[in-house]
């Protein structure tokens, strides 16, 4: 508890009762909101240097870095469509916090490098020889994966 010392003042004025604190009192509230202050803005600092948490990390080279997440996944399922295979064949993963879960942003396998190649080729094959305008409405590309490889991992004449 503190010691406080009380200053009488005329009864005329409204400030009859008013108590100071000691200078050591002072000094200890000073230094209590200094360090409260100090911790605040360390807190608050991190915070805001902390990543998103909703946020995945993406790692896009060849799709367009704005694109939204429904469109991605769009994409994404067309290729599982035109190989005929699952998200763990171009994507690696490992456990978690006991649970298995997908690194979409990770390039370990070398298969993502292959579908990002064959992206490039397909829209240098529909712009070169087909015109095709990626951003037009309702555009479908002339040219795509499922033109060769029709649900297989590999095109007719490619590896068995």
């Amino acid at each position: 508890m503190y010691t406080v010392r009380k200053l009488t003042v005329r009864k005329s004025s409204n400030f009859s009762n008013l108590t100071f604190f000691t200078p050591t009192q002072m000094l200890m509230n000073k230094k209590f909101y200094v360090v409260l202050f100090l911790a605040v803005t360390v807190a608050l600092s991190i915070a805001a240097s902390a990543p998103p948490q909703g946020e995945p990390k993406r790692n896009l080279k060849v799709l367009p870095k704005n694109i939204s997440h429904e469109d991605l996944d769009k994409v994404m399922h067309g290729f599982n469509d035109a190989l005929g295979v699952k998200c763990n064949h171009c994507h690696s993963g490992g456990q978690v916090d006991g649970r298995f879960k997908m690194d979409f942003a990770s390039d370990a396998k070398p298969e993502k490098e292959m579908a990002r190649n064959m992206l490039k080729m397909t829209a240098k094959i529909n712009k070169k020889f087909f015109h095709f305008k990626a951003g037009a409405a309702d555009a479908v590309p002339p040219i795509s994966c499922m033109t060769c490889h029709n649900g297989k991992v590999h095109p007719e004449g490619g590896k068995k």
